[in-house]
């Protein structure tokens, strides 16, 4: 009844019997339950009956106890078992991404994949995940240059800020560590919002772009995995 419910939005008893295949009288008793209890309400106006605000204080109390790391970690374990290069795991700080959980790939690259360490917010796939849905303000220059190959025009940034934006996924090759490849994607929460970051890297020589385009659907994949469990919806609210 209250997948029916939440499907239909507000229904009478007969419409909710005749979805849900029970009987009127059924469906009444039913509802006065729920009722009671506050999961659906009755709408005087019209007498019909939709879903109660309790739900709102159940689905959060389920979400608060949800880890992001916890839910992530199985699929950061199928990435890797499916490519063979690191996962890791990233939530966004005050400047930079900082790597929460990672799992080593075949050859485990440090020290890239390590607790704590900072993704560099223009030079990284995973900072620029960040900063591309995060919706905070991106960095002036000048910016710092790792590597021959990191952006340092703010401009430029901005382009490819917008780009990880439409794409759904940023990508980083050589620009912060030499011979380092990477691509990243969001993990949103409940609300839509930026919740942390999914992200492949490996040696370019072994990553290449025949590589990352096979890793890259699985990536995204488990991105809304993750985001799924933990409550965002790709449809728009009713």
């Amino acid at each position: 009844m209250l997948d029916t419910l939440a499907d239909g939005g507000e229904l009478g008893t007969n419409e909710i019997a005749r979805r849900t295949g029970m009987t009127p009288s059924t469906v009444s008793r039913q509802l006065g339950t729920l009722a009671a209890s506050g999961l659906v309400e009755r709408v005087t106006s019209t007498g019909r009956y939709r879903l109660g605000i309790r739900l709102v204080h159940l689905a959060n109390a389920v979400l608060a106890r949800l880890d992001v790391r916890e839910v992530a970690r199985p699929h950061l374990v199928a990435l890797v078992e499916a490519t063979g290069e690191t996962a890791t795991l990233s939530v966004a700080g005050d400047e930079d991404a900082i790597t929460v959980d990672f799992v080593a790939g075949t050859h485990q690259i440090q020290p890239v994949s390590r607790l704590g360490r900072p993704s560099i917010a223009h030079a990284t796939s995973a900072g620029k995940v960040m900063l591309a849905f995060s919706g905070r303000e991106l960095p002036q220059g000048p910016l710092r240059a790792y590597t021959t190959r990191t952006i340092t025009d703010p401009q430029v940034l901005a382009t490819e800020i917008e780009t990880a934006r439409e794409r759904g996924y940023a990508q980083a090759v050589g620009e912060r560590e030499p011979g380092l490849t990477a691509i990243a994607a969001p993990i949103r929460s409940a609300r839509g919002e930026l919740e942390a970051i999914v992200a492949l890297q490996g040696p370019s020589t072994r990553f290449d772009s025949a590589a990352v385009d096979a890793a890259l659907p699985l990536l995204l994949e488990r991105s809304v995995s993750i985001s799924r469990e933990l409550g965002w919806t790709t449809e728009p609210p009713t």
